[in-house]
């Protein structure tokens, strides 16, 4: 692997580890297999990625700096072996490290601020108040409220 590539590597493979322990992590890994499926690179390769994630998470503060540089380094391989398989292409690698370098700039920012207010009288229903919901579902059927005795 050309030397150009091995920097996109060491990159690409710095910035996925560091989306590990970040609210961008779930993007970070979508994004992951949608490269390695389009290349045909084995579907272990997320499996790999979330046993890593869950390694990092329990590893602790102290010991974080040494357990994030070692799995930046197994990850460096990884893509390196990718590319030199021909599994993924120089041009994937390059796409996929702007990608992830794209996601941790994006969650640098911090989150968003949300601010709701709830007036006018009494509420019989569900109030959510967050920054971004999905995969929220609501009953039909209206909610009633029982007396208590």
């Amino acid at each position: 692997m050309d030397a150009e590539l091995g920097a996109l590597a060491v990159s690409g493979a710095t910035t996925l580890v560091s989306l590990m322990v970040t609210d961008s992590w779930v993007r970070a890994r979508a994004l992951m297999g949608r490269v390695l499926a389009r290349s045909g690179a084995e579907t272990t390769v997320i499996a790999d990625l979330d046993d890593a994630r869950t390694r990092l998470l329990l590893t602790g503060a102290p010991a974080g700096e040494h357990a994030t540089s070692g799995m930046a380094d197994e990850w460096q391989s990884r893509l390196g072996r990718l590319v030199e398989t021909g599994t993924l292409t120089g041009e994937d690698l390059r796409a996929l490290e702007t990608s992830l370098r794209q996601l941790a700039a994006a969650g640098a920012d911090g989150p968003a601020t949300v601010h709701n207010t709830v007036s006018g009288g009494t509420q019989h229903g569900p109030i959510v108040q967050a920054g971004s919901v999905t995969g929220l579902a609501f009953p039909s059927v209206p909610y009633t409220r029982r007396e208590q005795s």
